[in-house]
């Protein structure tokens, strides 16, 4: 089944593999939009059905569609519930054994697969690189799951993300000529300029939007302020002992901050447990089946907790520390109230001095550095780089000249003539360093701001608001004025 897959095919499709008589908006247009060929961005939030949106135009296409991911967590989610239902899907990833891996990569040079979750590390390796890059290998579109983590980790942590725009221009070069390949780009939260990001990045052409409200008015937002540990402490219990019997998760910053928690929540017989990406395949899977199946009540996470994990009865969230982005935290509250039923989410921070408590001020401090660090390293190595390369030849010449190459890129100043061969060029640039102090900056003012809190997000997001909403009525600022 190609393009001219009729609505009710289509909806016959949906009913036959997930048991749905009919779409939430705007899911069907998404799909018409991406069975067309066409590009496009969807920013919808958390829980909104987002995977259907593009598992299903992939299932009904012929050829590959590849989805790159951000956390092997999520990939094993997605993909597994796919292979129960026996449909055409696989994943690749660095924790394979090496002969399921070459049994994947088996298949998709047969195109016996629909969908192959990756990530662009994976993607843009030398194996998986080879093969899917053979003109008989049909690929037909490429879906960025949670798109944000593109401008998130893209220069300075995750910087294959950066390269991701060159495959499609490549693609088409080694494939026949009549080779259509769709970009898709699936995200929760974005703001406009995250949207400009991503769409610059990816080189999206004439992309349809999709661009929906993450406003809940089921959920409550509150942000809390603590003068010490202790107190910290104490307002965790104060939310979660009258709530011990519901589904909640507690998001931390650090691993160690998730495993020291989880410990003291147990001393105080609380049944729960730590779950961060240091924690192995088998491991983190049996945490997130014992959450959805209600085993644990809550797990204390880390932001790597959540992402594609559905369940619709998580009746709090509790930043344990805050986020240092508002994207975070807006993915990470909106895990909270997906059934529509009533929801609280509540922040601590320290208080704003960091006379008494540092802790928040300092971590914040650490990041500000390290960031800082890492761009002025980055200038030095530029200086060193050749004006056009190869990022393997010049990766083994220069450490961390990946990352160099990805700044230089977010700044305008590199293009990328295909995924591994680069050319710098002389031009007047922009601070990315600025961008991200600004980013962490707006946290900050939201957490202190005295407007309500929806408003002050949904103006963040870019989504204007009508003289009706004045204010939520349901977050501790609105409540506070009442």
């Amino acid at each position: 089944m190609e393009a001219s897959t009729d609505l009710k095919q289509v909806k016959a499709a949906l009913k036959r593999i997930w048991g749905y008589d009919d779409f939430r908006p705007p899911q069907e247009e998404i799909i018409k939009s991406l069975l067309d060929h066409k590009d496009a961005l969807i920013v919808m939030p958390t829980g909104g059905g987002k995977s259907i949106c593009f598992q299903l135009p992939a299932l009904l296409k012929t050829g590959l569609t590849l989805v790159i991911s951000p956390l092997v967590a999520l990939m094993e989610n997605q993909v597994q519930e796919l292979q129960v239902l026996n449909l055409p899907a696989a994943l690749i990833h660095s924790q394979l054994m090496p002969q399921q891996r070459r049994q994947t990569l088996r298949l998709v040079e047969q195109n016996q697969l629909r969908l192959l979750y990756l990530s662009p590390e994976t993607l843009l390796s030398s194996p998986v690189w080879s093969v899917i890059c053979q003109p008989h290998v049909k690929i037909n579109g490429l879906i960025l799951d949670e798109a944000h983590c593109l401008v998130q980790w893209g220069d300075s942590f995750r910087p294959a993300y950066r390269r991701l725009g060159a495959i499609r221009s490549t693609l088409l070069n080694l494939k026949p000529a009549h080779t259509k390949i769709a970009i898709a780009a699936f995200t929760a939260t974005a703001n406009p300029d995250v949207q400009n990001t991503i769409k610059q990045v990816l080189q999206l052409e004439n992309p349809e939007e999709f661009l929906l409200s993450p406003y809940r008015s089921n959920l409550e937002l509150n942000i809390k302020t603590v003068c010490t540990p202790r107190g910290r402490q104490k307002q965790l219990i104060q939310l979660i002992q009258p709530r011990k019997n519901q589904t909640g998760l507690i998001y931390a910053r650090t691993r160690k901050d998730c495993e020291k928690l989880a410990q003291w929540l147990q001393t105080q017989h609380y049944s729960t447990v730590a779950y961060h990406a240091g924690l192995g395949s088998e491991e983190r899977r049996k945490i997130e089946q014992d959450w959805l199946q209600e085993k644990v009540k809550f797990v204390v996470c880390s932001s790597a907790f959540g992402m594609g994990i559905n369940k619709s009865n998580v009746r709090w969230v509790v930043h344990f520390q805050a986020p240092f982005l508002l994207s975070e935290y807006i993915q990470e509250v909106g895990r909270a109230g997906r059934d529509g039923q009533p929801a609280i989410a509540l922040t601590m921070i320290s208080e704003p001095t960091g006379f008494f408590y540092p802790e928040d001020k300092q971590r914040q401090n650490y990041l500000k550095k390290n960031l800082q660090k890492q761009y002025q390293s980055a200038d030095q190595l530029m200086k060193k780089l050749p004006l056009t390369g190869n990022i393997e030849a010049v990766s083994q010449r220069f450490k961390n000249s990946a990352i160099a190459l990805s700044i230089l890129h977010a700044q305008g100043r590199l293009l990328w003539r295909d995924p591994f061969n680069y050319e710098i060029q002389f031009k007047p640039y922009k601070s990315v360093l600025d961008q991200n102090n600004k980013a962490i900056q707006q946290m900050n003012q939201y957490l202190r701001t005295r407007q309500c809190r929806w408003q002050f997000l949904l103006q963040a997001f870019g989504f204007n608001l009508d003289d009706s909403f004045k204010r939520c009525g349901h977050c501790d600022r609105c409540q506070s004025q009442k």
